[in-house]
């Protein structure tokens, strides 16, 4: 027997990286899930998202395992999509007890004066309001199960200790995770009267497409030559460069269990001490 079995967990983000290796995990834990996302690139990012095949393959993954799993595509930018989505998971699985808001996006190189405003609100859009629209969907049907559940939301080392820099896309991304941590800690005082809990991770770097590619790596010589930018300011307390998505998973797996019963309004960072230096 699994912690979580006979449970649904709706997951954004969850076509690769940690929103997959969360589905991955919750299901071996015996929890079916209820899979979101965009599957298509934004314009102003400058790495690509995940795939249609990407999520296939979460879906793979989670049948696998012998667990169920609905899985769409949807911008969790589009509120409506979001609901739509999350109403067919309900309306499958007949419940609703663990939210993931976890999709995210950055962009890494540089902007100019006529994209910058777009990519301010390209990454608000999805880090922020996102993560509003998946719990906007979600608590209604976790209130009236009359069960409690719990929500993960995403952070990031950023949203703990800013790096500093006047580019919008870092700003927005900062701002986007500092305010992850002021809706987690008000969702927690206002659902604690019906047993929901609310928590908020911070990883430090990840595996995953958002720092796998060209991008990062442009900015990864850029540092190792000499130069200022935002990875040149990152570096782990711990001896490991880069964690991997299953480490993020192993946190949630806990907060998202009655191990962790009486835990909510928590900021936790999974991030090998780099808040910390």
């Amino acid at each position: 027997m699994g912690t979580l079995d006979g449970k649904v967990a709706v997951i954004s983000g969850a076509a690769r990286g940690q929103g997959r290796s969360h589905a991955v995990r919750l299901a071996q834990e015996g929890a079916d899930i209820v899979a979101i996302d965009i599957c298509h690139d934004i314009e102003t990012m400058d790495y690509p998202n995940a795939s249609a095949e990407d999520l296939d393959e979460t879906v793979r993954l989670v049948e696998q395992l012998d667990r169920r799993i609905v899985a769409r595509q949807a911008d969790v930018r589009d509120a409506k999509a979001v609901k739509n989505v999350v109403e067919e998971g309900f309306a499958t699985f007949g419940r609703l007890d663990i939210a993931l808001p976890n999709a995210g996006i950055v962009r890494l190189g540089p902007t100019d004066d006529d994209t910058e405003l777009q990519v301010w609100q390209d990454i608000l859009g999805t880090n922020l309001t996102g993560a509003f629209h998946v719990v906007r969907a979600v608590v209604p049907r976790m209130i009236e199960g009359g069960r409690g559940g719990v929500i993960v939301l995403t952070g990031s080392t950023a949203g703990v200790r800013p790096i500093g820099g006047f580019a919008a896309a870092g700003l927005a991304y900062t701002a986007s995770k500092f305010g992850l941590v002021g809706i987690g800690k008000q969702l927690a005082n206002a659902l604690a009267e019906h047993s929901i809990r609310v928590n908020v991770v911070h990883p430090t770097g990840v595996a995953s497409g958002m720092t796998m590619n060209s991008a990062m790596e442009a900015l990864q010589k850029e540092a190792q030559a000499g130069g200022a930018n935002t990875i040149s300011a990152m570096q782990n307390a711990l001896p490991v460069d880069i964690l991997q998505p299953g480490d993020i998973s192993d946190a949630v797996a806990f907060l998202v269990s009655d191990q962790a019963k009486w835990i909510t309004g928590v900021s936790l960072p999974v991030d090998a001490g780099f808040s910390i230096r």
